[in-house]
């Protein structure tokens, strides 16, 4: 009877990835694949063997962090932010609000791909973070950026080039903001990375660069990729 309910199990989910497979269709390129290549860079240079992966949704992300040896952990507000439920086929992924988070403490990495713009109370979700760190472990942000400007919710830009019909909000942050994140948990910045991906000043405004620059602070931007350590 075991044989034969995994069996049915292994046709089920190859069947699933059949379908998606052929379902495809190009859409645009986007910005996972430099988030991605940050959080692996960090993997490489800092060998954490905890990590915590907060808002996952249905990416594989968690698994990928796993296949370089590690041991990871992911959560994500299933509740509030997936109203039809939300299933990854890829790694399990516990329902938790980083808000205030049942998870546990003792991680040396916490990663945060493209979620914290998204979430209103953007103070206490880097908090917890933090709090959910080890000693002198480290966070991962990555989130649409403005070193002078920040914006509330870009999909409610006029001219802004999807996330109208979205329920959630998609804050650009600043500066000020990161800093106010750094003052209040006494984490310090160790690397910081700034891409200019759209021809606009924030997110979502203009248009899709061909292919994303890499550039500094003063250069034109609207996404960035923070490292940050925790106080030891």
């Amino acid at each position: 009877m075991k044989s034969l309910v995994h069996a049915l199990g292994r046709a089920y989910i190859n069947r699933i990835c059949r379908s998606e497979a052929q379902a495809q269709k190009f859409r645009r390129h986007n910005e996972r694949s430099i988030e991605f290549g940050f959080v692996f860079d960090a993997i490489t240079r800092f060998r954490p063997v905890d990590v915590l992966d907060v808002g996952t949704g249905t990416t594989a992300l968690p698994s990928l962090i796993a296949s370089c040896g590690c041991v990871v952990t992911a959560i994500d507000n299933v509740r509030d932010y997936w109203p039809a439920g939300m299933m990854n086929r890829h790694w399990q992924v516990i329902d938790d609000d980083i808000r205030s988070p049942r998870t546990r403490p003792g991680f040396n990495l916490v990663t945060c791909v493209s979620v914290i713009e998204h979430i209103e109370d953007h103070r206490s979700a880097f908090s917890q973070m933090v709090s959910l760190a080890k000693p002198g472990g480290l966070v991962l942000i990555t989130t649409p950026y403005n070193e002078r400007e920040a914006v509330p919710n870009v999909y409610k830009l006029p001219g802004a080039a999807y996330g109208q019909d979205l329920s959630y909000i998609c804050r650009s942050t600043s500066r000020r903001e990161v800093d106010a994140w750094m003052a209040a948990t006494g984490a310090e910045i160790v690397t910081q990375d700034y891409w200019e991906f759209w021809t606009g000043t924030v997110w979502t405004q203009g248009q899709i660069l061909p292919v994303p620059r890499k550039v500094t602070p003063q250069d034109s931007h609207q996404l960035t990729c923070i490292l940050a350590r925790v106080p030891g």
